[in-house]
């Protein structure tokens, strides 16, 4: 007998199926791997379909929005295929014909931190923390170098990037990249939505929110793809970026070499 495997992303229906929440469940600090990845990108192509809806929240289940992405899937012979799929994700979000709202609680770092920075809000716990550790293993956040100068402008961007440090809440709020701080980042969300969206008209809001992503959607993508081949090609030729991974898998210090 064939064992199903539970869906790792899953869609909920609020408020009369005018908005809808993608939740990740994917486990302990819902890591991002492929399959998370493709029910993710699965969810909101199907949800992009839906001319009534108003708004769609990324959520997740568990105590953390995400740790990030799959460190195994980091590793060489994986590593094409993770990134190309997380750079797909990241144009349906950025395409993606609704309004889109992170909620965070928890930890929200790397890859995760880089899907909640291209939602159009983020709405987090007060006990939320943010970091893009990449650095760390010897490698970098394409999308995180692109989305966070535009949010926290270029200094605290480039500080926060290069050091790797864990950014709490109020700091995330005070700087732009958390829109609201709340003891229920769903709740509030929903009730903005209610009180902001739910009057508006669907095919209004679409509109909208193309011309707010217009201005630096489409140089978001040229140079995402350049920031991909430079990862690819580049980066994980180097002697430094596989021994971060490979030390990160044994659970010891990295040796780096400076090549």
């Amino acid at each position: 007998m064939t064992k199903t495997m539970a869906p790792l992303v899953r869609i909920e229906r609020i408020d009369d199926e005018r908005v809808a929440a993608v939740v990740l469940d994917a486990g302990r600090g819902n890591v991002i791997g492929k399959q998370v990845i493709a029910e993710l990108s699965a969810a909101l192509a199907e949800l992009a379909r839906d001319g009534d809806l108003r708004a769609v929240l990324i959520d997740h289940a568990g105590s953390d929005f995400s740790f990030g992405a799959s460190v195994e899937e980091h590793a060489p012979k994986d590593v094409a295929g993770m990134l190309e799929a997380l750079h797909a994700l990241a144009a349906d979000l950025v395409s993606f014909p609704a309004p889109t709202l992170a909620c965070v609680r928890g930890r929200c770092l790397g890859g995760g931190l880089e899907i909640a920075s291209l939602c159009d809000l983020v709405f987090a716990a007060r006990d939320a923390k943010f970091a893009q550790p990449e650095l760390s293993l010897g490698v970098f956040a394409p999308i995180g170098s692109l989305v966070l100068p535009r949010l926290l402008g270029a200094q605290h961007a480039t500080e926060f990037l290069l050091s790797g440090r864990t950014m709490g809440a109020a700091e995330a709020h005070d700087l732009g990249l958390v829109f609201a701080l709340t003891e229920d980042p769903t709740a509030a969300a929903c009730i903005w939505i209610a009180e902001h969206l739910e009057s508006k008209s669907a095919s209004s809001l679409r509109h909208g929110v193309q011309a707010l992503r217009g201005p630096w959607a489409g140089s978001f993508l040229e140079e995402l793809a350049k920031l991909e081949s430079q990862y690819l090609y580049e980066l994980m030729a180097t002697h430094d970026a596989c021994e971060g991974i490979q030390a990160f898998l044994e659970k010891r210090a990295p040796r780096w070499a400076n090549r």
